[in-house]
């Protein structure tokens, strides 16, 4: 039984290793996962704010209210930036493509360029107001460089534990945050590709089940250029990026969901995004699936079962363009070494990871597949192809939860 302080390890994008090789290889490196809360139940409610924000923004001018990131969790990269060298520990968030640093370590470089475009972002739970510099950025042990990377820089911040954020969101996201309201910045795969670091504009994403032992694999990775072959099974099968306005604008895809042989979803639109930790529903879907399982909504926000109806749960099975995807009963419910960090949790309870969202299917947002769908599913953002596509790997079925 390993500690929940080590496997508690389940959100922190710590670079330790070189980089593989780039061009047909993919730039590597290595993901831990760490919780900055002691209470998962401030984790949920942190979760379903940004939630409800980022479906009113998606709604909104872009430059209203941006949520991007858990106040309480995120997966960090440790990036250097400018001369001297500064190390910056950054949320890798698929909700956004802006690059930003300056909420804890302050910026200072001999070599940046102030271009003088401010930059502001307000979140559920926290904002940054700054300008966007250019300077020089390495990861890892500095074989991946961007020269003149654009980034902001904060002036001013509120609710942050890390040093800021690096976005992997498609670079559209970035429209309205710049002097003119059609105009985008590059995101950080497009500085890649034009610098001829990577071929294509490719990020893989690879997490693995909370309570699998990290000294064997880690608890995860980032790639760049490329899908990592050897983190995932078969092959990866690719969906068009969704038409629904509201989810077109971030990593939005087309899925239906099933339980039980029964349609709990219905085929509509909603988000991949590594930075909400939940599986969330359409209202609708929700209360479905909530009678489907018999769970029962305990004070701290999640749905709690038997042990006899978690032996009689059913698969999930999500389907997504062509691919068919079964979620495991096991990929269902929190992992149990983790529930004396829950309000009203005894050690042997078993809770729901499925969340609902505020409205009922048809608002072209309804759903987010978030972290517990990721370190299931091996996961490619190709901004090139205007696509998504997953993997099954070793970790699908896995029971440690």
């Amino acid at each position: 039984m390993f500690s929940a302080a080590f496997l508690l390890a389940l959100l922190a994008l710590s670079v330790t290793g070189s980089p593989v090789e780039v061009r047909n290889s993919p730039i590597t490196l290595p993901m831990t996962r760490r919780l900055t809360s002691s209470n998962v139940t401030d984790l949920l409610r942190h979760d379903k704010a940004l939630v409800a924000a980022l479906t009113e923004y998606s709604t909104h001018d872009r430059r209203a209210s941006v949520p991007l990131i858990n106040f309480q969790s995120g997966y960090t990269v440790s990036v250097g930036i400018g001369n001297p060298r500064t190390v910056y520990h950054l949320i890798v968030d698929s909700a956004t493509a802006i690059t930003w640093v300056g909420a804890r370590t302050p910026y200072m470089s001999r070599t940046g360029f102030n271009t003088g475009v401010p930059v502001g972002i307000h979140y559920g739970y926290g904002y940054f107001e700054g300008t966007f510099f250019r300077d020089s950025m390495t990861f890892g042990t500095n074989r991946l460089f961007i020269n003149q990377m654009q980034f902001g820089v904060a002036s001013t911040s509120e609710g942050f534990n890390f040093d800021g954020v690096l976005g992997i969101g498609p670079a559209g996201l970035t429209r309205g945050t710049l002097n003119s309201p059609e105009e985008t910045a590059p995101a950080v795969t497009d500085y890649l590709v034009r610098q001829r670091a990577i071929r294509e504009p490719v990020v893989g994403i690879f997490f693995q089940p909370t309570g699998v032992r990290t000294d064997l694999y880690g608890d995860g990775e980032i790639s760049f250029g490329v899908a990592n072959r050897h983190k995932y099974l078969g092959g990866i099968e690719y969906t068009d990026i969704t038409t629904a306005p509201r989810s077109s604008q971030y990593w939005g895809i087309d899925q239906r969901i099933t339980y039980g042989g029964t349609d709990i979803l219905e085929s509509t639109a909603g988000i991949v995004n590594c930075g909400y930790t939940f599986l969330y529903i359409a209202s609708d879907a929700f209360e479905r699936y909530q009678t489907a399982t018999g769970g029962i909504m305990n004070a701290n926000g999640l749905l709690q079962i038997s042990l006899d109806q978690y032996n009689a749960l059913h698969d999930l099975i999500f389907y997504i363009g062509s691919g068919i995807y079964q979620f495991v009963p096991n990929a269902q419910i929190w992992p149990r070494f983790l529930n004396s960090r829950l309000d009203g949790g005894g050690d042997d309870d078993i809770f729901l990871i499925v969340q609902g969202l505020t409205s009922p299917t048809g608002s072209g947002f309804d759903f987010i597949n978030g972290y517990v769908f990721l370190q299931r599913f091996y996961t490619v953002f190709d901004s090139g192809r205007s696509r998504v596509g997953f993997a099954r790997t070793r970790f699908t079925q896995d029971n440690s939860n």
